[in-house]
């Protein structure tokens, strides 16, 4: 019986070409889905073979931590070097923009609340 082995929804591309490369290396058994032009089926990567379960997730799992290692090395060579900004640093850069984000969230709380705050009186 088929087993879901790797959802392929918000997967870059680079890391779907990763896993399929993976599978394929180790000699899984396996197929893809699409989900369609309605989005009802699913975007995954199956394995075929129940029996290779184990032996293919322990694969993903190592390649995942791996990845994750990876991100976590560039995230922190990049703060090194200072091309990462701060929350504040983007506030300072777009005040025109924040002010605007900020306005629509406090009109999406007012128009949300209004009815409660009608039956309040």
């Amino acid at each position: 019986m088929a087993h879901l082995l790797f959802r392929l929804r918000h997967v870059t591309d680079e890391e779907a070409m990763e896993v399929r490369q993976l599978l394929e290396e180790h000699g899984f058994d396996t197929y893809e889905t699409q989900a369609g032009f309605f989005r009802l089926g699913v975007d995954a990567i199956w394995l075929r073979d129940s029996r290779q379960k184990e032996a293919a997730e322990a694969a993903l799992k190592e390649y995942q931590a791996g990845r994750l290692e990876k991100a976590r090395r560039e995230h922190a060579e990049a703060l090194a070097r200072g091309e990462v900004s701060s929350f504040w640093q983007r506030l300072l850069q777009h005040p025109f923009q924040f002010t605007l984000v900020i306005l629509g969230v406090a009109l999406i709380v007012l128009l949300t609340l209004l009815p409660f705050i009608g039956l309040a009186r």
